[in-house]
């Protein structure tokens, strides 16, 4: 029978250890058909064939993006972004311009404001020194810690303090008014939901629905934002997506984006539990699994946060932050409250997600994770960590022989991509514990299976910036080469990613029988030196058979 779309004269390189290289790949209906010699696949040819000539460009899976959040990345495409920008001047420059541009907003949001943009911490009075008049504040690049000015946190009803849950906090100062600076997602929801967009943070914030259910109008506005997230990642190679925030609520909109042939990707999404949930909202879990299961959108796993992040001294650490004594950051669950939990969702047949970033979080979620397989014996679970940015040598070995899946990020690491060294490594890092941070090779070769991912719109979704830092990431010093070579790294953006999310049985890899997806790099990629595969394009860009992204670089 004729292909569809057929990609030819390329450097193929499959992620299928049975046949890791070819030359040509043929997709009909949406899965792929053939993988093989250009002559071989030529014959799959017919009148209606699409015959692209890759002209010796590379040709690999569609990238699995294993960790982003694609609601939230999509509607922050058209806010302000700060990334790299300091001082008060320039704040003030751009903010005034996004707010000529926006005389209607109900609040002027900001991206990428990073925690040394100014030369001391950042307070409401400075942000009323950038616009009084109306509420702005800025998020964090880690999406952890918000700063408000003084009208937005009056019309959030923060200015006099509120009470938060366990872990989130607005910080407060001296004359009892809050200083301007919000910790984690409670605390700063409030603030976000005078733009109106607060029934898109719930599965993040609180792991709730939206109540009432927005109207069909809402429905239809929420997927424009995701539609445009979803584009987005099609321009850097992406045709599977984990998204590590969401709820019932965004597995309806994808489905409903699905049925109007407007899902350009595959999307994985959790149920989140949160601390003051009771194991019988398990339940919806279970409920998701069994409603949404298809090749286009799937859900079968739960995310927990058992910490923060280093540069606000949230993330949960086994000693001391250098420079703060008594300050350790503090686990969101406790050891018995967490293993009874990991114990239920791992008897369910659930996968789990934790996000932990300190080696005290990581510990704890290891232990859990021991809890359930010794309780429920072991099974093909694949658990994972994600972000794991410090770990203690002591806990290493136990990953790979627990099974558990490392979900990092080679955006992260400070000084790699778009992160500076400071204030991070300062904060978070005495120099003797430098060496146990961000072991991605250190972690493989122990046994973890190794996912990569880019945390967006944390950090830029580019997999070719990614996979630049990967290969060319400095050590730390007095630590060791952490780098994954570039087919270890390429299988941690394809199979890597599909296995870790249980999605083996239809992407990750070009296997006649999987779904068609496919990215061609606009280059030779084994021949472009590592320092310079961040500037390589995408050249096309396709999921489940269908063309996401063309910008018109490939004949045919």
């Amino acid at each position: 029978m004729q292909a569809d779309l057929i990609v030819t004269n390329a450097k193929v390189l499959t992620m299928d250890a049975g046949r890791p290289r070819a030359e040509a790949v043929a997709i009909r209906a949406g899965r792929v058909q053939a993988v093989g010699t250009a002559v071989g696949i030529a014959a799959l040819a017919g009148p209606a064939t699409r015959v692209i000539d890759a002209g010796g460009r590379t040709v690999l899976p569609g990238f699995v993006e294993s960790h982003l959040h694609l609601v939230l990345g999509g509607a922050e495409l058209t806010q302000l972004q700060l990334g790299g920008l300091h001082g008060l001047d320039n704040l003030r420059v751009a903010y005034r311009a996004y707010a000529d541009a926006n005389p209607g907003a109900a609040i002027l949001l900001a991206q990428g404001a990073e925690y040394g943009i100014l030369d001391h911490p950042v307070s409401r009075h400075d942000l009323d020194q950038v616009i009084a008049d109306r509420p702005i504040a800025m998020m964090s690049p880690d999406h952890h810690t918000v700063w408000a000015n003084t009208m937005a946190l009056e019309a959030a009803g923060l200015l006099h303090g509120a009470d938060m849950p366990h872990g989130h906090v607005v910080v407060m100062g001296e004359d009892g008014t809050a200083t301007g600076e919000l910790r984690e997602f409670e605390a700063f929801g409030p603030v976000l939901a005078l733009g109106g967009e607060a029934h898109l943070q719930l599965g993040i914030a609180t792991g709730e629905e939206p109540a009432p259910w927005p109207s069909q109008a809402q429905r239809d506005a929420d997927k424009d934002k995701i539609a445009a997230g979803l584009a987005h990642c099609a321009t850097h190679g992406i045709t599977t997506m984990v998204n590590m925030d969401g709820n019932r609520y965004t597995c309806v909109l994808l489905a409903e984006m699905a049925a109007e042939g407007r899902l350009t990707a595959r999307v994985k999404v959790p149920f989140h539990f949160k601390p003051h949930m009771d194991l019988a909202a398990l339940d919806r879990a279970e409920a998701m699994r069994a409603e949404f299961h298809t090749d286009m959108l799937r859900t079968g796993f739960v995310k927990m946060f058992m910490d923060g992040v280093i540069d606000s001294r949230t993330a949960f650490m086994l000693n001391d932050y250098p420079g703060a004594p008594g300050v350790t950051g503090a686990p969101l669950f406790t050891p018995e409250r967490f293993n009874e939990i990991c114990t239920e969702i791992d008897r369910r047949g659930l996968q789990i997600a934790v996000h932990a970033i300190g080696d005290g979080a990581v510990r704890q979620t290891i232990d859990g994770y021991e809890a359930a397989q010794r309780a429920n014996g072991r099974a093909d679970a694949r658990h994972r960590i994600e972000h794991i940015e410090l770990i203690d040598r002591a806990d290493l070995a136990r990953l790979g022989a627990l099974g558990i899946t490392a979900s990092v990020q080679p955006p992260h690491p400070p000084g790699v991509m778009d992160f500076p060294l400071e204030p991070t490594m300062t904060v978070g890092f005495a120099p003797a514990r430098r060496r146990d941070a961000y072991l991605w090779k250190t972690l493989k070769d122990h046994g973890a299976p190794v996912a990569y991912a880019s945390d967006w719109p944390v950090t830029d979704v580019s997999v070719m910036r990614g996979l630049q830092g990967a290969l060319t990431r400095a050590a730390y010093a007095g630590a060791a080469d952490e780098r994954l070579d570039l087919m270890e790294s390429l299988h941690a953006y394809t199979a890597g990613g599909a296995w870790a999310a249980h999605m083996e049985d239809i992407c990750g890899a070009l296997i006649p029988g999987l779904g068609g997806d496919l990215v061609v790099i606009d280059g030779d990629l084994e021949a472009i030196p590592g320092a310079e595969i961040g500037k390589t394009a995408i050249a096309l860009t396709v999921s489940a058979g269908r063309v996401t992204h063309d910008p018109g670089i490939l004949p045919g």
